[in-house]
């Protein structure tokens, strides 16, 4: 992939003023858009974006609102509504529909987006996410999130060893370079780079994104899905067991279905080939 264009930092402007940080890689072919999940950022795509901009796509893997060098909400804004708006800003300054591909909160976000206007979309990738995930696995994901939010820590070395207990699947890196990407250090510490007020919105008990009502409103959200929609799912995934898979496909029949071994809910991370793989093909038939 040496001929592979270099990322171009870009800002857009949000409705409400707010800074949307994105990474865009040129390209002639369709447009493509990356969206993270919950605590993460534009950089948690591993070479997912460099392997699509190969394939000639236009790419921007994006910060959401509230992490990475996106602007955090001043009023702690992070209800779906928000997030969904803030997708329709970037596909609007992209131009024409795009393809977007959304891990856990990112793909929540797409499927709002693209629910609220289906016309500026040209198919929805879903990454280990579906319109009820499992509770078990939501709950380890928001504990993992919350125990060091406000703390933080003391070297890169102590997060990489948090990591390593949450994903015992993965090897622990030896390389934090690539971790340091989604920590900042302030005042000796380090801090994942996201706002804790977050977790007041999407992670507290009965917020909205614990409620089951807002679960009643991603199935219908779902229900009325036409363009092309795959669902890609970490085989070791703890959010996204059979179960909830099974009920995707009978929301959305249309769907593609694809089951990576080997990876949990952590797709890209954990096996960043087959996932972009199964990407690539997808755009290519959608």
């Amino acid at each position: 992939m040496d001929d592979v264009p270099v990322a171009q930092r870009r800002e857009i402007e949000n409705a409400d003023g707010l800074t949307l940080v994105v990474d865009e890689w040129s390209g002639t072919g369709s447009p493509v858009v990356l969206a993270h999940g919950g605590g993460q950022t534009r950089h948690s795509w591993g070479g997912t974006a460099r392997a699509l901009a190969s394939h000639g796509h236009r790419v921007l893997s994006m910060d959401l609102r509230g992490h990475g060098d996106s602007d955090w909400s001043p009023d702690g804004d992070y209800s779906m509504d928000a997030y969904a708006a803030d997708a329709l800003a970037v596909v609007e300054w992209v131009g024409e529909p795009v393809a977007w591909v959304g891990a856990s909160l990112g793909g929540m976000t797409g499927l709002h987006a693209v629910h609220s206007a289906p016309q500026r979309f040209s198919s929805l990738t879903l990454v280990d996410i579906t319109p009820r995930p499992a509770t078990q696995g939501v709950n380890r994901i928001l504990e993992f999130m919350a125990a060091k939010a406000e703390e933080g820590f003391a070297t890169l070395d102590e997060a990489a060893d948090a990591i390593a207990e949450y994903q015992p699947h993965r090897p622990r890196p030896s390389d934090l370079s690539g971790l340091a990407k989604n920590l900042r250090e302030r005042d000796g510490r380090w801090y994942w780079h996201w706002d804790p007020a977050f977790l007041n919105v999407r992670g507290a008990p009965g917020s909205e994104h614990a409620r089951d009502r807002h679960h009643d409103q991603l199935e219908a959200m779902a229900r009325t899905m036409a363009l092309p929609t795959m669902l890609v799912r970490g085989q070791l995934s703890d959010l996204v067991t059979q179960s909830e898979v099974d009920d995707f496909l009978d929301m959305v029949p249309h769907a593609r279905y694809v089951d990576v071994k080997d990876a949990a809910h952590m797709i890209a991370g954990d096996k960043n080939d087959v996932f972009t793989d199964a990407v690539v093909d997808f755009l290519a038939n959608a």
